[in-house]
């Protein structure tokens, strides 16, 4: 029977896969030649701390694996980021913290700004159902496509696809990493990504420019990472996405259900 129960060593192993692709991103990123983009990563306790200079979003400016024993080191991060002109941003992890842990977080400023959904699924064999939807691995010298429909696909300004390209096209060579492209009738319409480390999976990206949403396109790559996690013989498949958006629909459509649902705590 090809389900996951919930329990600790899930939820740990779930986070765990997240800080995996999210470290060997930043890892390339920070090898590119005088490190661009002034990417930093720090350990306090069990608590990861990436950092960027010149990319300024959530995502690059994080805490992630905090757990209870972290409380004596909430006052280092705070002042690692804020040493660095950035506000501070904490992803809690449902049952690795207490309530004493949160009450702590109010009390030096912090509040609950957002939640953020995990999805897992056990790899299986994926069909491919579409006859318009061509899906293929980007080759190396397509990453300013993939750039392309990165940014469009998520709403960043054309001016970001020279960076894009440059941060992804790192990532190339690394092991574990994947990039695909997905046709419709022929046409680039979207990009995905996944990682693969210790028979874990992860769907670290996914975009589809506008004007081919609503047409399977997402469910499609979802339906191709999960099969290529089930030939490279993983054991789990994470996906991470805002809570009830299209791409957690797409995800629950496939087969995934919930993990957890993190809250992200900043500053005041």
């Amino acid at each position: 029977m090809n389900t996951l129960i919930p329990s600790i060593d899930l939820i740990k192993e779930i986070e765990l896969s997240e800080i995996d692709y999210m470290t060997d991103r930043m890892l390339a990123i920070q090898g590119r030649d005088s490190n661009p983009e002034g990417i930093e990563i720090h350990q306090f306790g069990n608590a990861i701390c990436f950092y960027s200079k010149t990319m300024p979003w959530p995502t690059f400016n994080t805490v992630k694996g905090l757990t209870n024993n972290d409380l004596e080191h909430l006052d280092a991060i705070i002042d690692f980021y804020r040493q660095r002109g950035r506000k501070v941003q904490f992803e809690v992890i449902p049952s690795v913290v207490d309530q004493n842990f949160l009450k702590r977080l109010t009390d030096i400023g912090m509040y609950a700004a957002g939640f953020h959904s995990s999805l897992i699924i056990k790899p299986e064999e994926k069909k491919n159902n579409s006859e318009h939807i061509r899906i293929q691995e980007l080759e190396e010298d397509q990453f300013e496509l993939y750039a392309t429909i990165h940014c469009r696909g998520t709403g960043l300004s054309d001016d970001g696809i020279p960076y894009v390209a440059q941060n992804n096209k790192v990532l190339y060579h690394r092991p574990g990493w994947k990039f695909y492209i997905a046709y419709v009738n022929d046409v680039p319409a979207a990009v995905s990504v996944l990682f693969i480390k210790n028979q874990k999976a992860s769907l670290t990206f996914a975009a589809t420019l506008p004007e081919f949403r609503n047409q399977g396109v997402h469910q499609q790559l979802l339906n191709r990472r999960i099969t290529e996690a089930l030939n490279k013989e993983c054991n789990l498949v994470v996906g991470q996405c805002s809570f009830l958006s299209q791409s957690h629909r797409n995800m629950e459509h496939v087969g995934m259900k919930l993990g957890y649902i993190r809250t992200a705590w900043t500053e005041r």
